[in-house]
């Protein structure tokens, strides 16, 4: 009887050879004239510079900048799974804005799971337990 290997198809893991950002866009609504948008859209402005340096540093992310007229400004995160997400900056400053969007794009895309069941570990920690009177009994 022949030997036949198995047949197995590697499942790809994100960081094992390369690093995929989940987040493929983003997207920067503003209105003109409300004043919850004033740290979008004046002199010193999100817009005019540090969205510019975000986006030299993410060259992977989609970068759209549209107004939203009589709406409060967000960031809204469009993911590789399909799934956006959508953050209200109104009213906050420019590296408040910066620290939103840096949220968007760290983020996987994945829904927030609550976890029921407490984790139960025989180890109190990775390593086990250290101590001088656990283990091998040292005779002298």
């Amino acid at each position: 009887m022949p030997v036949s290997a198995l047949r197995a198809v590697s499942k790809s893991q994100n960081g094992v050879g390369a690093f995929i950002l989940q987040c493929k866009r983003m997207e920067f609504n503003f209105c003109d004239w409300a004043g919850s948008s004033k740290g979008m859209r004046h002199d010193r402005s999100f817009l005019k510079h540090s969205l510019s340096q975000f986006a030299r540093q993410n060259p992977q992310i989609e970068i759209i900048v549209a107004p939203r007229p009589n709406k409060i400004p967000i960031i809204r995160g469009t993911y590789i799974n399909g799934r956006e997400k959508v953050i209200p900056v109104d009213g906050l400053e420019i590296q408040q804005i910066l620290q939103k969007a840096q949220l968007l794009r760290n983020s996987s895309g994945t829904k927030l799971k609550r976890i029921t069941r407490p984790v139960i570990s025989l180890n109190e920690s990775v390593r086990g337990i250290f101590s001088p009177f656990h283990g091998k009994k040292h005779v002298i």
